[in-house]
C-alpha cells in the first residue's frame, strides 16, 4: 500500500512540474518588433565587421602583391638595360673587328699583288720574294683571327639580343601583372568603403532602434 502511494505522488509530481513548465512557456512573450530590429540590426552589424576584416586582408595582400610586382619590375629593367649595354658593346666590338678583318683582307690583296711582281721582277727564291711570302702568312693569321673574333661577336651579339628581348617579355607580363593587381587593390578598397558605409549605417539603425524601444 505505501508503494502504491508513492507511485501516485510520483505521478502527480511530475504532471504538476509539467503544467508549470506549460504555463511558463505559455507566459513568455514573443520578441516585439522593435527588439526584433534590435536583433537583426547586430546581426547586421557582425556580417559588416567580417566583410570588412575580410576586404581589408584582401586588399592587402593585393598590396603586398603590388610591391612585389614592383621589385621585379625594376629588376627586369635593370636586366633589360644590361642586356642593352652588353648589345652595344657587341656592336662596336664587331664594327672593330670588321673593320680589322677588312684591313687585314686589303693587306693580303696588297702582299699577293707584291709577290707577284717580286716573283716575275726578282725570281721566285730572292730575299724580297721570301719577305713577302712572309708578311703574307703573317696578314692571313691576323685575318683569320679576326674572322673568328668576328664570330664570337655574332654569337655574344646573338645571345644578348636573346636575353634582352626575354627580359622585356618579362617586363611586360609585369606590366599587365601589375595593373591586375591595383585593379584588384583598388576594387577592394571601393568593397571596403562600401563596408564602412554598411557598418556606418547598421550602428545608426541599431543606435535609432534601441532609442524606439525605450
Amino acid at each position: 500500500m505505501n508503494a502504491e502511494l508513492v507511485v501516485r505522488r510520483g505521478v502527480l509530481a511530475v504532471a504538476f512540474a509539467g503544467l508549470l513548465a506549460g504555463g511558463a512557456y505559455a507566459q513568455s512573450p514573443d520578441p516585439t518588433p522593435q527588439q526584433q530590429d534590435i536583433q537583426n540590426d547586430k546581426k547586421d552589424i557582425r556580417s559588416d565587421k567580417k566583410d570588412l576584416a575580410k576586404d581589408r586582408a584582401d586588399r592587402n595582400a593585393d598590396q603586398r602583391d603590388i610591391n612585389h610586382d614592383k621589385g621585379d619590375l625594376a629588376k627586369d629593367r635593370s636586366d633589360r638595360n644590361a642586356d642593352q649595354r652588353d648589345i652595344n658593346h657587341d656592336r662596336r666590338d664587331l664594327n672593330k673587328d670588321r673593320a680589322e678583318r677588312n684591313a687585314d683582307q686589303r693587306d693580303i690583296n696588297h702582299d699577293k699583288a707584291r709577290l707577284a711582281r717580286d716573283d716575275q721582277k726578282l725570281g721566285v727564291n730572292s730575299a724580297q720574294a721570301q719577305a713577302d711570302r712572309k708578311d703574307l702568312r703573317a696578314d692571313r693569321v691576323d685575318r683569320n683571327k679576326d674572322q673568328r673574333d668576328i664570330n664570337k661577336d655574332r654569337r655574344d651579339l646573338s645571345k644578348d639580343r636573346a636575353d634582352r628581348n626575354a627580359d622585356q617579355r618579362d617586363i611586360n607580363h609585369d606590366k599587365k601583372d601589375l595593373a591586375k593587381d591595383r585593379k584588384d587593390r583598388n576594387k577592394d578598397q571601393k568593397d571596403i568603403n562600401k563596408d564602412k558605409k554598411d557598418l556606418h549605417k547598421d550602428r545608426k539603425d541599431l543606435r535609432q532602434d534601441r532609442k524606439g524601444h525605450k
